[in-house]
C-alpha cells in the first residue's frame, strides 16, 4: 500500500483515539464491565430482587460527529418501590441514544423541554424535565391530564398548551424511590438531582428507611460535583456544586437556581394558592430573576464555565438543590435548552463507528479520587462505606486481628454506598480492606457496643 495512504490511515486512527480519550461524552458513560444486573424492591419486602437485565451502559460507539450510547435504562442502584400506586417497574429500554460530539448553542428561539426524555445520565438512566403531565383546566376548575384512568384529558390532548402545569417534584413525592426516581410505563427516570433522599441535609422522604439505595452520586460540598449526564442538546450536566467563578477560581460553592417564588396568593386562569395548590405546585409559579454572580445559573439552569472535564470551559447544566440539598426548580435542564436539540433515540447505528473500550481508561486505586468515608467509627451495628461514584466494582473485606476475612461486600460499579452489618461481631479492632484489581488500601475500624 502507498506510504502516503498508510500515513493518512495512521493519522485518522490517531485522531479517532485522541477524540475518544479526551471527549467526556465518550469517556464518561459507565460501561458495564462486570455483568452487573439491576435489582428492585417491591412494597413490603426490604430484600432486593435480582433482575435479569444488565445495568448501566452496554457500549459506546462514535463517529466523526456523533456518539451512540447503548443502554438498558436500568441503574446499578436498587429501584423501587413506588408507593403512590404506580404499577410499573423499571424495565429494559433497549435504547441507543444518539448525541452530538460537538454541541452547538442555539442562537434562535430557545427550544422548550418536553414531558419525556430530555437527557441521559452517565449510567444510561433517562432524565425528564419538571412536569408530570398533569395541568390545570380552568374551564372545569380541576386538574387534567396524566396517565390514563386518572384525571380527564386536558384541552388539546397531551400536546395542548396549558397555563398551569404541575411540577412533578412536590406532586409526586410519595411515588419516588430512595434514588428520587420512578418509572413511566417502564421508563425509569429522574426529574431531579439523582442523589438519594437519605443523603440530604434535611430528609423530606422516609422511603430510604425501609428500602435503602444510594442514587447516582453523593453531594460533596468540598469538591466540584461529578459529571452526571448529558442533555439532548449534547451539553453536559453536573451535580450540585461547582467552582464559584466561571474561570475556575473562588473555591467550591453550591450552584444556585435563578428561579424564585414571588409569594403570590392568586393565579390568573388558575386556582388560588392554598394548602392543596401551594406556591410551587405549578411550574409557572416560578419567576426567573437574573443575578450577576457566576454561581447563579441562567434561564436554562446552566452557565459557561471551566470544569474538571472541560479545562477550556464549556456550557454546562447543574442539578440544583437548596441549602438543605433538597431538589430546587428547575432541577437539571430547563425549562428551555441552551443548545440545538439534535439528540434522538435510534433503533440502529447507520454509519461507520468506532467502539470505545472503557476498560482502557480505568485508573488504578486512588484514595483521593474515591473520597472514601467510613462511618460510624467506632461502630456498633453497622458500618457504611461511602465513596464517589465508582466506574468499576470496589471489593470490601472486613478483617479481624488474626488476619482472617470475616465479612465481604462490594460497592458496585455506578454506585456509591455499601452497608456492612456487624451486630454479630465482638468488640475490638478490625481492618477494612478496600481493593480494586491488584491495588488496595486498609482502614482501621473499631467495634464498640
Amino acid at each position: 500500500m502507498d506510504k502516503k495512504v498508510l500515513s493518512l490511515i495512521a493519522l485518522f486512527a490517531f485522531t479517532i483515539i485522541t477524540v475518544a480519550q479526551t471527549n467526556p461524552i465518550i469517556t464518561a458513560p459507565i460501561q458495564n464491565q462486570t455483568g452487573i444486573t439491576g435489582r428492585h424492591y417491591i412494597q413490603g419486602n426490604s430484600t432486593p430482587i435480582e433482575d435479569g437485565v444488565l445495568a448501566n451502559v452496554q457500549s459506546v460507539d462514535f463517529s466523526e460527529d456523533w456518539v451512540y450510547i447503548t443502554a438498558t435504562g436500568i441503574p446499578a442502584y436498587i429501584t423501587g418501590p413506588f408507593l403512590d400506586g404506580n404499577p410499573s417497574l423499571a424495565q429494559n429500554q433497549n435504547a441507543i441514544y444518539k448525541l452530538p460530539l460537538t454541541p452547538i448553542e442555539n442562537t434562535g428561539t430557545p427550544t422548550a423541554t418536553n414531558g419525556g426524555n430530555i437527557g441521559i445520565f452517565i449510567n444510561g438512566v433517562s432524565l425528564f424535565d419538571y412536569r408530570d403531565g398533569v395541568a390545570w383546566n380552568n374551564d372545569t376548575m380541576n386538574l387534567c391530564g396524566g396517565p390514563p384512568g386518572g384525571y380527564p384529558p386536558c384541552p388539546g390532548g397531551p400536546n395542548g398548551t396549558q397555563d398551569w402545569n404541575r411540577d412533578a417534584i412536590p406532586a409526586e413525592m410519595g411515588g419516588f424511590d430512595c434514588n428520587k426516581a420512578h418509572p413511566a410505563m417502564g421508563n425509569y427516570h429522574h426529574h431531579q438531582n439523582p442523589s438519594a433522599f437519605n443523603l440530604d441535609l434535611i430528609i423530606v422522604s422516609n422511603i430510604c428507611e425501609t428500602y435503602p439505595a444510594d442514587g447516582l452520586y453523593v453531594i460533596d460540598t468540598e469538591s466540584h460535583s461529578p459529571l452526571i449526564g448529558f442533555a439532548y442538546d449534547g451539553f453536559p450536566i453536573y451535580g450540585a456544586y461547582g467552582f464559584a467563578n466561571a474561570d475556575g477560581a473562588g473555591g467550591i460553592v453550591k450552584m444556585n437556581s435563578s428561579y424564585e417564588l414571588p409569594g403570590a396568593t392568586t393565579r390568573v386562569n388558575g386556582p388560588d394558592v392554598d394548602n392543596t395548590y401551594f406556591e410551587g405546585y405549578f411550574r409557572e409559579d416560578y419567576n426567573y430573576v437574573s443575578h450577576t454572580e457566576d454561581f447563579y445559573l441562567d434561564e436554562h439552569n446552566g452557565r459557561f464555565a471551566i470544569t474538571p472535564e472541560y479545562p477550556e470551559g464549556i456550557y454546562a447544566y447543574y442539578a440544583t438543590v437548596d441549602e438543605n440539598h433538597n431538589s430546587a426548580y428547575p432541577y437539571a435542564v430547563g425549562p428551555t435548552f441552551y443548545g440545538n436539540v439534535v439528540a434522538t433515540n435510534v433503533n440502529t447505528i447507520n454509519e461507520d463507528t468506532t467502539n470505545y473500550d472503557s476498560s482502557l481508561g480505568i485508573e488504578s486505586f486512588d484514595e483521593s479520587n474515591l473520597n472514601l468515608v467510613i462511618y460510624p467509627n467506632p461502630a456498633q451495628d453497622f458500618i457504611a462505606i461511602q465513596s464517589n461514584m465508582v466506574p468499576e466494582n470496589l471489593k470490601l473485606e472486613l478483617i479481624n486481628e488474626l488476619g482472617q476475612v470475616i465479612l465481604n461486600n462490594q460497592i458496585l460499579q455506578g454506585s456509591t454506598l455499601s452497608i456492612m452489618e456487624i451486630h454479630t461481631l465482638y468488640d475490638g479492632i478490625y481492618f477494612l480492606r478496600v481493593s480494586k484489581q491488584n491495588n488496595s488500601k486498609t482502614y482501621k475500624i473499631i467495634i464498640k457496643k
